[in-house]
């Protein structure tokens, strides 16, 4: 299988449930998740789905559950509008780079903010040299 037709497939099937995750699914559960990537094998057969879930523990664990309950409407509607000789089944994954990136941008802010405090405390070390040597 032509790698460039993979991935226009993956592209595809990714908007298409992107699509679906903010009009079509009437399920209370699901809150704000996002379809970020989709991986689909050679022969077209299987497609993972990463998304990604906004939210506390417990929202993430509901939205989770309605994700998993709708794998047949999903299947069925990306059969419907993608034309393939075989809808590919759908398997979907948690994708966690958001919260490891959110996590990295803590740790450098924390960083920032203790180089800021070390060169505050330098500088009042510096002018309390300079001071005292005036005096002398």
């Amino acid at each position: 299988m032509s790698q460039l037709r993979v991935e226009k497939l993956q592209e595809l099937i990714k908007q298409e449930i992107g699509k679906m995750l903010l009009t079509d699914l009437k399920d209370p559960r699901i809150g704000f998740v996002t379809a970020t990537h989709v991986t689909v094998t050679g022969d077209l057969r299987d497609a993972k789905v990463y998304v990604s879930i906004m939210g506390n523990d417990e929202q993430v664990k509901a939205s989770w559950e309605g994700l998993q309950s709708s794998l047949g409407f999903i299947r069925r509607e990306i059969g419907k509008r993608i034309r393939l000789r075989f809808t590919p089944t759908i398997e979907f994954a948690l994708d966690t780079s958001l919260d490891y990136s959110e996590h990295i941008q803590k740790l450098l802010l924390q960083v920032e903010r203790e180089d800021k405090v070390k060169s505050a405390t330098n500088d009042n070390r510096d002018n309390d040299n300079q001071t005292a040597g005036d005096n002398l």
